[in-house]
């Protein structure tokens, strides 16, 4: 296996953490850093040469051929956007970074916004100017906060944050007529301030495929509770509280890979890391801006959390040879926290070489150094942020605790650090309290949807006449004209249960509930079809029949089955001691029903863009979820003997003991005059699960979550389990059991005759031609 001789470009504290990281490959042989600093003066197999300026790009070609490098790395952002990857592609060398054309997404804040607007990414609204009479008039006709932002490279320094409309004049005097940060003010962004969480993460990538470390939050400001000006970095932690597994694959799908792939497709691929700056608000994430490398304090952070089998090296030669894909980027499922020490007086004016000692720290402790140099043998401060002190532990509390040790280790005269890092994280309990999900609950929805795909070859090899053998519809048909029974209609069935719903009817010894839910779960899934339900058919299993209980969920079952004018026509009750403990019983049932071929649903061949999606009230939760309602109240201690936090009239048990809606007379009357294209039931998987099950692959529900109000209900849960919107939506049903699509030319029709049937309907949204997601929503902030 090739041996890995590397050129490292920089001086900063993520140089010296990118050194000590690769120097564990077992495949690096020997590091040279340009010019390196006090840190990396003593890493193993890293060499300092200050020989070679590091903006001597011809130089350092010179200086990797001389030593055979065949991997340069570049660390800071000044070279990249220089085209620094250009010299060495020129010379055969691999070089893990941007070239020139990719490295302007940081180099120039105009050009990413305007790169974010063409694909559709999210972000903040913005205004570019290069004419500051242009800029003043503009702040002067607006209301909503901004940020300004030099277009151009300033350190990292170079944004402002005002609070007024004169602080944001006077911000954009200094940034363009003053020259505040250099010719990088020439141009700048005018853009709508975004409230809510900062993340960053960094995603190694080879143009094609991405492998992102855990999000991360850093600290700007240089005093603590985020106060005082803006500097490269205070402090950091890794992984953040906010930052669940869902909300991950949202920025991926949203942010990450729509930009790698839209690089690629302007003809600019990127490659090596890309640092991208989010706002997490209540509108879901938005880009702030990209950057082309590590960040500075986010390595210190997130490098010590790769497995120890996970080689850094090999990562960068994947992502120069694109094979990226093929590699394992593994994190240990722990903590990191990490505290900069900086210089008295910076970000302003501060000494130079002032002595230093720093101390071996404990295991799990790292001191990464920045500022720093040795001269005449005596570590030296030399910048403004001189040194770090970072620590990996089972949990962010200790993590933080272990860092703050680590600087216990760091001695310089004026030294000064912030006292509070991570303390975005702890406030109000926020660190502690879980962002509660339905896989967290037990449920694991892509493992359903994986379970259906992996039998769907078995089911098929049943196909016979008149049955088309497939599953993942809401019901299975037999068409008993071509099954050999002439003129006869379509015959459908649905098989369904209540779930862990069971286990607050066993709390509440309320069992007839239960039973309507039963039903309601299977017939709805016939009249989606478009089927009348005919006959159902119940199953009831216990470890010992217990009457009463039995008797009231039959009962239960009874009431279902003649709201939805559906005869009970058999059943099985089951004994099974050992299989159930004490009272516990588990129950399902099948309903079958039948249409005729004309009504038959949902007519994915008749939907087309601007089609309107009808959502008809729910009476709650309905029959699914329960596994994460349970978790949620089980966390915050509450009794299902309660009063309902959402609805003192009632006790928590009894309000999501409310049955399942049953909507088969009110769509029946509508379905029969072929008035609807097509219909959902809103069940497990929520809105963004279900709705796309009725739709032709190339389009796509776009769903206005403010069309309705939240239900109460919905709302406690969300606040109490802290569960995202996406979370919310892919979950329950929110108040919406049941969507239909029409055309625009029937849909008023079809909203007054289920109103006048007894339903409550809202106009939730439209059909769009379908580019990922098969239903979005949007305007989830109304559920805050």
């Amino acid at each position: 296996m090739e041996s890995i001789r590397i050129l490292l470009v920089g001086n900063g504290g993520r140089e010296h953490t990118l050194a000590w990281k690769l120097a564990q490959s077992p495949r690096v042989e020997s590091i040279i850093a340009v010019p390196g600093n006090g840190g990396t003066s003593t890493c193993p197999k890293v060499t300092n040469n200050e020989s070679v300026k590091a903006d001597d790009y011809p130089g350092l070609v010179a200086l990797a051929k001389k030593h055979n490098v065949n991997l340069v790395v570049p660390g800071p952002e000044a070279p990249l956007v220089d085209g620094i990857e250009g010299f060495f592609r020129e010379a055969g060398i691999r070089c893990y970074g941007p070239s020139k054309s990719a490295a302007r997404m940081e180099g120039s804040k105009t050009f990413s916004k305007d790169f974010m607007k063409k694909h559709n990414i999210p972000t903040a609204a913005y205004e570019n100017f290069s004419d500051y009479e242009a800029a003043r008039k503009y702040l002067d006709t607006i209301n909503h906060n901004v940020v300004i932002k030099a277009s151009g490279l300033a350190a990292g320094k170079g944004v402002i944050i005002p609070t007024t409309k004169e602080e944001a004049q006077e911000a954009l005097k200094e940034i363009m007529l003053q020259k505040e940060f250099g010719t990088a003010g020439d141009e700048v962004v005018i853009e709508e301030f975004l409230e809510g969480d900062e993340l960053s993460i960094l995603s190694f990538s080879d143009g094609y495929t991405i492998r992102s470390l855990p999000p991360a939050q850093d600290h700007k400001r240089i005093f603590d509770g985020d106060q005082g000006p803006n500097t490269g970095g205070m402090g950091c932690y890794a992984p953040t509280n906010i930052a669940t597994k869902e909300l991950v694959e949202e920025i991926e799908r949203t942010i990450l890979q729509p930009t790698i792939d839209g690089m690629r497709k302007d003809r600019f691929p990127f490659i090596g890391t890309l640092f991208t700056g989010l706002m997490i608000t209540k509108n879901g994430p938005k880009c702030l801006e990209y950057n082309v490398r590590f960040g500075d304090p986010e390595t210190q952070t997130l490098l010590p959390l790769l497995s120890k089998s996970t080689d850094l090296a090999e990562i960068m030669i994947a992502c120069t040879e694109g094979w990226l894909d093929a590699v394992s980027v593994e994190v240990d499922a722990k903590s990191s926290a990490t505290v900069v020490v900086a210089a008295g007086g910076y970000p302003g004016n501060y000494a130079k070489g002032t002595p230093m000692q720093v101390e071996t720290p404990a295991a799990d402790t790292n001191i990464f150094h920045a500022g720093t140099v040795v001269k005449n043998g005596q570590l030296q401060q030399s910048g403004g942020r001189v040194i770090a002190a970072q620590a990996v532990a089972e949990n962010l509390e200790e993590a933080v605790k272990k860092a703050y040790v680590g600087v216990n280790c760091i001695k310089f005269d004026n030294m000064f650090f912030r006292k509070d890092i991570a303390h975005r994280a702890f406030k109000s309990g926020a660190a502690k309290k879980e962002a509660l999900t339905y896989a967290s609950a037990g449920v694991n929805i892509d493992a359903g949807n994986e379970f259906v795909e992996r039998i769907k070859k078995a089911v098929a090899s049943t196909r016979r006449a008149g049955a088309d053998a497939e599953i993942g519809g809401f019901g299975g048909e037999v068409d008993l004209d071509a099954a050999g029974y002439a003129a006869a209609p379509v015959m459908v069935g649905a098989i369904d249960g209540v779930g862990t719903k069971l286990m607050i009817a066993q709390a509440m010894e309320k069992h007839d509930t239960v039973g309507i839910d039963l039903v309601a779960m299977n017939v709805n899934d016939l009249v989606v079809q478009g089927a009348e339900p005919l006959m159902f058919l119940d199953y009831y299993g216990c470890s010992q029949l217990k009457l009463e209980n039995a008797a009231a969920f039959v009962e239960g079952v009874a009431a279902g089955c003649i709201d939805a004018n559906c005869a009970l026509v058999g059943g099985e009750t089951a004994e099974m001691p050992g299989m159930y403990q004490k009272d516990d019983y588990d129950a399902a049932g099948a309903a079958i029903g039948a249409m005729s071929k004309e009504l038959r649903l949902p007519q994915k061949e008749q939907m087309i863009e601007g089609d309107i999606l009808l959502g008809l009230s729910s009476n709650g939760v309905h029959s699914n979820g329960f596994s994460l309602v349970r978790r949620i109240i089980s966390r915050e201690q509450v009794s299902y003997t309660d009063v309902a936090p959402w609805d003192k009239s009632t006790t928590v048990g009894l309000s999501l003991l409310t049955p399942t809606r049953i909507y088969v007379r009110p769509l029946l009357k509508v379905t029969n005059k072929k008035l609807i294209k097509g219909l959902s039931h809103i069940t497990g998987g929520g809105l963004t699960e279900n709705i796309p099950r009725m739709l032709p692959a190339h389009l796509a529900a776009e769903v206005d979550v403010a069309a309705w109000e939240l239900l109460p209900v919905f709302k406690w849960l969300k606040q109490a389990g802290n569960v995202s919107a996406s979370e919310l939506g892919r979950t329950f049903n929110t108040g919406i059991g049941m969507v239909a699509v029409v055309s625009q030319e029937n849909a008023k029709q079809v909203a007054t005759e289920l109103e006048a049937a007894g339903e409550k309907v809202f106009t939730i949204g439209k059909l769009v031609a379908r580019s990922t997601e098969g239903c979005v929503l949007k305007n989830t902030d109304s559920w805050e």
